[in-house]
């Protein structure tokens, strides 16, 4: 019930991921970020210990095609689950168990990876990563100009009530973006309104934790 992507920009260094699907709260259960290590989806039907076990494996020096692999070969109901996982240098990787629901597949590219499942038609993930290519800006804005690619196209066979977003970059062991609507008649669009947003305060937030003398006025009443 869900299309994805995860996707690393050399440039910057940072890494990251965007979910939409029919059902609530998508980004919690799917969406799997850690710094200097990687980005998972845990999806289909979800078991969100995959997605912490797989960036174990990635921190401790699996590539994700292996990381997957070692799920398959010892997880109980694995072929229930569609998983996907990239990190910092590797090729990206997917798998998609014989009980992954309706029409699903997946498309890997130099630093991308689309996946989905009950999708209107299996082109879907190469949509999602033909946009994302063909888009320039930041990380997280090139990820929701693919999940609007991947709504257009189809996206899933009925109405997506839920997404996320989230960013992580190398010297900060947080989520730069994490952003999320659980519950919208018009997730993605709702989405990019919240990054609009969110995108030039990105910058006052991070000086916040980090060095909080140079940051700048909060900008809220009784702020002096």
């Amino acid at each position: 019930m869900t299309f994805s992507i995860i996707a690393r920009c050399k440039k910057t260094g940072q890494i990251g991921g965007a979910v939409s699907s029919s059902s609530p709260a998508v980004a919690s259960r799917c969406l799997h970020g850690r710094a200097g290590v990687g980005m998972v989806m845990s999806q289909n039907i979800t078991d969100p210990m995959l997605g912490t076990k797989i960036l174990d494996a990635l921190e401790q020096g699996d590539t994700p095609e292996n990381a997957i692999k070692r799920l398959v070969e010892t997880e109980d109901f694995i072929q229930y689950r569609q998983l996907v996982a990239l990190n910092n240098e590797d090729e990206g990787a997917v798998f998609s168990g014989e009980q992954t629901l309706g029409v699903h597949g997946h498309f890997i590219s130099t630093d991308v990876v689309s996946a989905g499942n009950l999708l209107d038609h299996d082109a879907v993930p190469q949509a999602i990563v033909e946009a994302f290519e063909q888009t320039d800006g930041s990380l997280a804005e090139r990820l929701l100009v693919a999940m609007k690619a991947g709504l257009s196209a189809g996206g899933e066979a009925g109405p997506v009530h839920s997404v996320g977003l989230m960013v992580m970059t190398k010297d900060i062991q947080w989520p730069i973006v994490d952003l999320r609507l659980d519950w919208s008649e018009n997730p993605i669009d709702d989405l990019a309104t919240a990054w609009q947003v969110y995108e030039p305060q990105m910058n006052d937030y991070i000086a916040r934790a980090v060095d909080p003398t140079t940051a700048p006025s909060y900008g809220v009443p009784g702020d002096l």
